[in-house]
């Protein structure tokens, strides 16, 4: 009896690190300006794993915190990552909304490397896909041609058939 008691222990024990292993919470943080979105395209693209969550294929994703950034400067950016990571957050991600505002967020790379430091969390720059409209629009305005808004902008470009399917 006790013996089975222990093996079932062991097992379940095994079975929750296991779990654990494949499943990966996150925060999601919006510009302000879009502090009503509902965050449709963001959890579309958590189910179908496209965009920045592309990187979650294999993992159970759990949201534990969805809020703005605050508005310019970015005042709840100092706490909301906090909270976030009480409710067991591994990953904030910046939703597509910051790189593809107009203008794209001023304050993206300070807010990672803020948030990076401060709360030891990884950040990833992007939510769902950009859509083409954007990506059309941006591209004619020459927004992201630097070095640093091409990385920013990478964890979402999608191809054209999923861009036009988040337009």
């Amino acid at each position: 009896m006790i013996i089975a008691i222990i093996k079932n222990f062991y097992l379940f024990t095994i079975g929750k690190n296991k779990a654990m292993e494949n499943s990966v919470k996150i925060g999601i943080i919006i510009c302000d300006r879009y502090k009503s979105c509902a965050g449709g395209k963001c959890f579309r693209s958590i189910k179908e794993r496209v965009g920045a969550f592309d990187i979650y294929k294999d993992k159970e994703v759990e949201v534990v915190g969805y809020t703005s950034c605050g508005g310019c400067p970015g005042g709840n950016i100092e706490y909301a990552p906090e909270e976030m990571k009480k409710n067991g957050a591994e990953v904030i991600h910046f939703a597509t909304g910051m790189v593809v505002g107009y203008p794209p967020c001023p304050y993206i790379d300070h807010f990672k490397k803020f948030i990076e430091t401060k709360f030891d969390l990884k950040v990833v720059v992007g939510t769902h896909p950009i859509p083409e409209k954007y990506l059309i629009t941006h591209t004619e305005l020459k927004t992201w041609d630097t070095q640093e808004w091409q990385e920013l902008t990478k964890p979402t470009l999608s191809d054209e058939q999923t861009r036009l399917a988040y337009n």
